[in-house]
């Protein structure tokens, strides 16, 4: 079983101010790879209610299937890779393939309902490393949402922590609370934000 903890931070972005930092780190169109995400829940939002998630991502040909769990030091993420005919399976009808991902659903009973595709989220990445970590520059499109975000993810928290707030200060952007990309998703696929 494929597993790691996943420490991150993360901060929207007016557009302006991720054009600064692909200046500023010298990233260019070429940088950015495509990667889809696909997001799976019940009718309930049984995996949403319990702050875990699961999606499809689909770079380069390549699909893996990953399960998002809170965990104590960030978030416990269980990866499974996939064929492509499993995926798009799974994305005509929502059914998981045989594997980790399926036997940690039922063993810890996180659904009870048929699962089904939300949608689609598209982000243009490009990522580099950054001191003791990795910094990610996101350009993402969903539902008819256009948003900017930086992203560090580091190995551990408080010096991920102390990293992340003095590259913010050093470039003058205000820190923001910033949903991850799948609760950014769910909340406009239910209509809960304005």
């Amino acid at each position: 079983m494929k597993q790691e903890i996943e420490i991150e931070f993360k901060n929207m972005l007016h557009k302006s101010e991720f054009h600064h930092l692909c200046e500023a780190f010298h990233i260019t169109t070429a940088d950015f790879k495509k990667q889809t995400n696909y997001y799976f829940d019940t009718e309930s939002f049984e995996l949403r209610n319990k702050q875990t998630a699961l999606r499809i991502r689909e770079k380069n040909g390549h699909f893996v299937l990953t399960l998002k769990q809170p965990h104590h030091n960030g978030i416990l993420e269980t990866h499974q890779t996939l064929t492509e005919k499993e995926a798009k399976h799974m994305l005509e009808s929502g059914q998981l393939p045989a594997g980790d991902i399926s036997f940690l659903l039922t063993k810890n009973n996180l659904i009870t309902q048929p699962l089904k595709s939300l949608g689609a989220l598209l982000t243009f990445r490009a990522q580099f490393p950054y001191l003791n970590g990795e910094l990610f520059l996101d350009h993402s499109r969903y539902l008819g949402i256009e948003d900017f975000e930086l992203e560090y993810e580091a190995k551990e928290r408080l010096e991920g922590k102390k990293t992340f707030t003095q590259l913010l200060n050093q470039f003058d952007i205000s820190e923001r609370p910033t949903l991850n990309k799948i609760l950014r998703f769910y909340n406009y696929k239910k209509g809960d934000l304005s």
